[in-house]
């Protein structure tokens, strides 16, 4: 009987004992509500964006690429304010004796970090002589927080390119026939010509062509990367109207049965 009586008695105790729970939760709410937690949450993905950095570099790429030979000493004073003690004048760009060149438009389509205060950025630049061209611009954050170019800036294929670093600091290559290499190579990738620059070229390279073909007229400097796997080369170059550019440009190298060949060119293959 016992258990008849419980069973029938027990969904009446259990509904009981469900209100006096609530009421007291509710008193306990009332006389002390709960504080609300503190959640700590990562940067935002965007804090690893430099707008700053991307807008110093879309800017340059757009007064670097933009000169009328009417007026020389306006672009040069447009660049000044960009370059470092150790850069040649206009970043070593010369315009033509006739003609001009306006930026349309500038953005940044890819960024690589390469240090903790050190970035280079691909801006392309419509151009309404040479159409689309693709400018990689090494930026430095400084330990105030300024920001200055880290090296000469290249004129690239599409992305994706890394960096043309600053030689200042870095070891110069005293090997020839890596140098003899370096300069037929940028002269080939320079002019756009691939089937020549295949020779030069390891296996599986990483390569695109810039838009617009130079002409190279000499490779000024050619020093080590900090890697130790890849070289760094300053060049003078022309374009088809004789605009003269300073460019700086970043390869990958390996010694294959006692040749030089390179892997990549102003590429992220060296890791």
């Amino acid at each position: 009987m016992w258990r008849i009586r419980l069973a029938r008695e027990l969904p009446r105790y259990l509904l009981q004992g469900l209100a006096i729970a609530g009421l007291l939760a509710s008193a306990r709410f009332a006389i002390d509500p709960p504080k609300p937690g503190i959640v700590r949450a990562g940067p935002p993905s965007s804090a690893l964006v430099d707008r700053a950095g991307e807008g110093f570099a879309s800017l340059f790429a757009r007064r670097y690429l933009t000169w009328d030979s009417r007026d020389p000493e306006a672009h040069r004073l447009a660049i000044v304010p960009y370059l470092g003690s150790w850069m040649e004048a206009e970043a070593g760009l010369q315009p033509p004796a006739n003609g001009e060149q306006q930026v349309q438009w500038a953005q940044v389509v890819q960024a690589d970090s390469i240090s903790a205060g050190e970035r280079v950025y691909t801006v392309a630049a419509q151009t309404d002589s040479d159409g689309l061209l693709y400018l990689a611009v090494n930026v430095v954050r400084d330990p105030d927080g300024s920001l200055s170019l880290g090296g000469y800036p290249a004129l690239v294929g599409p992305p994706d390119p890394v960096r043309a670093a600053s030689p200042s600091h870095l070891q110069t290559v005293e090997d020839a026939a890596l140098a003899t290499v370096v300069t037929r190579a940028l002269r080939n990738y320079l002019a756009g010509a691939e089937s020549e620059l295949d020779a030069d070229m390891a296996v599986g390279a990483h390569f695109s062509l810039p838009e617009t073909p130079l002409q190279l007229e000499v490779l000024n400097s050619l020093n080590w990367s900090a890697y130790g796997r890849s070289v760094v080369a300053v060049v003078h170059a022309h374009d088809r109207r004789g605009t003269q550019y300073m460019l700086g440009y970043g390869l990958d190298v390996i010694s294959v049965a006692g040749r030089w060949e390179v892997s990549a060119i102003q590429m992220n293959a060296d890791g």
